[in-house]
């Protein structure tokens, strides 16, 4: 069984739905569902080039997937969440677009937070202590000679390349995609989320997914919102 930290939105808000429709899976529910065709894609197409990011579901990493530590308990992990949760502020992004990282399609900011790196970071400093060591497969499963010194870094102090730093927030839509089939599923996804993505996007709470066997869908376990509670000023 492995655990994550994500970002999701609520399930009822229409950048949620509109990314269930396309991914042909809701993270909320076991069920997927049929996709569509969008655009001059074929529902087949799409079916194809959603396949790998369905099973993670509609997300952005901030700790990524890892097992618990032996000392750790499921219990004591959403404890934790819910107390940093509580004192921790949201981050708005004014704007997310569709963007393409080593192949693959996403929503990225605009422009570059600080505040939304620095949330990010803090996540996986805070919660590292849940995380069990990985393995020597599990590192060798991240293809380690490809990595840069400090991604390769990141990876054995942290579990995962892509933090602090190296860290790029972003919302997976597609598999890697070739040069040429890359506009048209451009075209696709723009048309679709066109219309939500003129609105801000609160990062509003902190959503812990579970893979409760190897290759499983990740499901939404616990949700928790942020900022109930103003964190406490020390003189």
């Amino acid at each position: 069984m492995r655990y994550a930290i994500y970002f999701t939105p609520r399930q009822d808000e229409p950048l949620a739905r509109i990314a269930a429709n396309w991914l042909g899976r809701d993270p909320f529910g076991a069920a997927t569902r049929p996709v569509e065709a969008v655009g001059e894609l074929s529902a087949a197409e799409v079916a194809f080039h959603t396949a790998s990011a369905r099973r993670y579901g509609f997300h952005a990493t901030l700790k990524a997937p890892f097992g618990l530590a032996p000392n750790e308990t499921e219990a004591s992990l959403r404890e934790a969440l819910d107390n940093f949760a509580e004192v921790t502020p949201q981050v708005v992004i004014p704007r997310l677009v569709v963007g393409q990282i080593d192949g693959f399609f996403a929503l990225v900011p605009e422009a570059t937070l600080p505040p939304l790196n620095s949330f990010a970071g803090d996540v996986v400093r805070a919660f590292d202590r849940f995380r069990a060591p990985l393995t020597e497969a599990e590192i060798e499963r991240r293809s380690p000679d490809s990595l840069k010194p400090q991604e390769f870094r990141n990876l054995c102090q942290w579990g995962y390349p892509y933090v602090f730093e190296t860290f790029r927030f972003h919302m997976t839509l597609s598999g890697r995609v070739g040069p040429q089939e890359s506009p048209r599923l451009r075209a696709a996804i723009d048309s679709l989320f066109a219309d939500v993505l003129r609105h801000p996007v609160p990062v509003d709470a902190l959503t812990l997914f579970v893979e409760t066997e190897p290759g499983a869908p990740f499901m939404v376990l616990s949700h928790h919102a942020l900022g109930r509670r103003p964190a406490r000023k020390t003189a």
